[in-house]
């Protein structure tokens, strides 16, 4: 096995885990999970039935990650992230034909305790702030807060927030350059 596995923790058939993952405590990897390389999954963490994660995807404890949700390599989810696949889930009646994608793009961060409402993008690097409920796309790098989520600023792909002069900004610790153009930013160095 090239990946490490609790022994308190279950992997369904037909899985696919990458080598050097890590699944820790009480976890539950659901039949036709894809699970890439070096990602780590917490404690009490469930992937549901088909789910993608890329690889280096980090999920913190308690989070449940359903069918019809897929992040792409780099992604973050914090403790406790919430996220749904059935826009108007009721219990007496089956809506599995239902499932709404989310998709959760490249070195996005979605804070503790975040709730992700399904059928929406997520852009590259963005950053949800801890507690934030988010009913709509999120832009790529936008830094985005509150309930319902808003957009308050713009984050670089090491997680500070930009502060830009005449539509330039640069990352204090990566010294990337990046240029603010019609409402979205994008990487020029």
């Amino acid at each position: 096995m090239s990946y490490f596995l609790h022994p308190s923790s279950i992997v369904d058939e037909n899985c696919t885990i990458g080598e050097g993952t890590h699944i820790w405590h009480f976890s539950h990897i659901m039949n036709g999970a894809v699970i890439g390389k070096n990602c780590n999954l917490g404690q009490n963490v469930v992937i549901g039935n088909n789910v993608i994660l890329g690889n280096n995807v980090r999920i913190q404890n308690n989070v449940s990650v359903y069918e019809g949700v897929i992040c792409e390599d780099d992604v973050f989810l914090g403790p406790s992230v919430v996220l749904t696949n059935v826009i108007n889930p009721r219990s007496a009646i089956s809506r599995k034909d239902q499932y709404k994608t989310t998709l959760i793009k490249k070195g996005a961060t979605i804070g503790a305790n975040a709730t992700i409402v399904c059928g929406i993008e997520i852009g590259e690097h963005s950053f949800i702030g801890a507690g934030a409920v988010v009913t709509k796309n999120i832009a790529p790098y936008a830094l985005v807060v509150g309930n319902p989520a808003k957009q308050v600023g713009w984050m670089s792909e090491y997680g500070h927030k930009l502060h830009f002069i005449n539509n330039l900004a640069v990352c204090p610790e990566s010294k990337q350059e990046y240029i603010l153009q019609e409402n979205s930013v994008s990487r020029i160095k």
